[in-house]
């Protein structure tokens, strides 16, 4: 059974990210609105937002960064440290949450 819309939703997840990561250049975006008045440069400078936000995301995902973030948040997760002391006999290297 093929995913429904995966190609949709993976370009949606690449804005997210980049979005999420970037978050704070909304203001500066508004700031500019703001100070200019004009409504057609703030069009295409947050037009031009979109497509970097989109790049970055997409970069995220494309280098793997992605992984290793899920990683480290694994690393303070109490559950998945429990999963991996059951997994791995109880011994562990490295206990990030302790």
């Amino acid at each position: 059974m093929a995913l429904r819309l995966y190609r949709t939703l993976l370009l949606k997840n690449y804005f997210d990210k980049g979005f999420g990561l970037t978050n704070y250049f909304k203001y500066g975006v508004l700031l500019f609105g703001w100070g200019t008045g004009d409504i057609r440069a703030t069009l295409w400078v947050t037009f031009f937002y979109m497509i970097f936000c989109f790049i970055v995301g997409w970069t995220w995902y494309k280098f793997k960064i992605i992984e290793t973030e899920n990683e480290i948040a694994n690393h303070f997760n109490p559950f998945q440290v429990e999963v991996r002391k059951k997994l791995s006999g109880g011994n562990l290297a490295s206990d990030f949450a302790s």
